[in-house]
């Protein structure tokens, strides 16, 4: 595997193999690979599909690909073949984490399931990325965003807010995921650190976004019996968007007391009443309130209102596009964007989100090209 006592960041000297595909997991190891581990990415002989799926400096190379597989090594091994195998087994006998996105049964039938690879590494920290926990009745259930979105109750709420049932217009599900696989995988190396003790962890797609909904949305629905439908009236409420203004679109979030009166005092609108002097009033009224402030929005200027609302330290926002993400002065300022060399040109990538005083990370490096690592790895395999 490759020196990881070269990098610098907080993982410095983790070394991972990677067997997942998609975004689920190769976010999570992504993240890991900024932060300093070294990770070596098995594919099988056709490539991880995600690197097909759209436009890219090379047929193997989309965008959304290269983004979450930047740093890592790429070695092409058909698992079926016995010393193909052999040569995995070799890359987990030096590995700190063994990561994978395959049905369980799929793993076992491959010969690397967890006993399977504790018996090569005792301590090894071994992430299994599933669609559902293998501990339930779905547990070979086929998973993507799409489809767990939906069961996590995403279009139900959508259509509370709109009328008409939505997904979310990212891929939330893969990539919220991908930060549960990879805080529990960081929480069991903390937790080998300590003991010296390895084990097995389980981050199931559908359980993470089920935890993730309910944050809010369970309500009063955890209490017994309960007090409300499992939703935040708040949050779907049908007139909670961005106001339009006389020239564009805002967001505004008019939350506390404080700000409360001082947007009243300061743009006095008609409908004004001590009926909405307190958070709790409001929040029995919040379709009410959105819609009348939606009217009030729409008789100034988004510059207008910019300046008002950032004078009173009202929470505030114009509505970007995501190209305008990539020229925004405070992205920019702090050196969010990292641009990286390639043998297929320079590649600005979103950089690393979290700071470290002592152990900062960065873009590990471009993304590789299929079995671009072959040889270092297979010999004569």
């Amino acid at each position: 595997m490759p020196d990881p006592a070269l990098s610098a960041g907080p993982l410095a000297g983790i070394k991972v193999v990677d067997l997942t595909a998609m975004v689920f997991g190769p976010y999570a190891t992504q993240t890991m690979a900024d932060l300093g581990a070294a990770v070596v990415k098995i594919e099988p002989p056709a490539g991880d599909p995600m690197r097909y799926i759209s436009p890219g400096p090379a047929p193997d190379l989309s965008g959304v690909f290269c983004n979450i597989n930047r740093g890592k090594r790429s070695v092409v091994l058909d698992l079926r073949d016995p010393a193909h195998a052999d040569v995995l087994r070799g890359l987990i006998a030096e590995a700190d984490v063994f990561i994978h996105s395959m049905r369980g049964r799929a793993i076992a039938r491959l010969g690397f399931d967890y006993e399977a690879v504790k018996a090569i590494r005792p301590d090894i920290v071994y992430t299994n990325c599933y669609g559902y926990s293998r501990r339930g009745p779905d547990a070979d259930k086929p998973a993507y965003d799409d489809t767990i979105q939906a069961e996590c109750g995403i279009p139900h709420v959508q259509r509370l807010m709109t009328g008409e049932p939505g997904f979310a217009a990212t891929i939330m599900a893969d990539k919220i995921a991908g930060l549960h696989a990879l805080y529990a995988t960081l929480a069991a190396l903390f937790h080998r650190e300590r003991t010296g003790e390895g084990q097995e962890v389980e981050v199931g797609m559908f359980e993470a976004m089920a935890s993730f909904m309910l944050v809010e949305h369970a309500n009063g629905m955890i209490f017994d019996p309960p007090l409300t439908p499992a939703h935040y009236h708040r949050a779907v409420s049908p007139n909670r968007r961005p106001y339009e203004t006389r020239d564009g679109h805002i967001a505004v979030l008019i939350y506390n007391d404080k700000h409360w009166h001082a947007f009243m005092d300061a743009v006095r609108p008609e409908w004004a009443s001590a009926d909405y002097d307190t958070l709790a009033q409001r929040a029995r009224h919040v379709d009410i309130i959105y819609g009348k402030l939606g009217e009030t929005f729409r008789s100034r200027t988004t510059d207008e209102w910019m300046a008002l609302l950032e004078e009173l330290q009202i929470p505030c926002a114009r509505v970007k596009s995501t190209d305008e993400l990539f020229d925004d002065p405070h992205l920019n300022s702090v050196g969010f964007f990292e641009q990286v060399d390639s043998p297929q040109g320079t590649m600005r990538f979103p950089g690393v989100p979290t700071w470290f005083s002592a152990t900062p990370g960065k873009v590990a490096g471009p993304s590789p090209r299929l079995g671009q690592d072959d040889a270092d790895y297979k010999g004569e395999a």
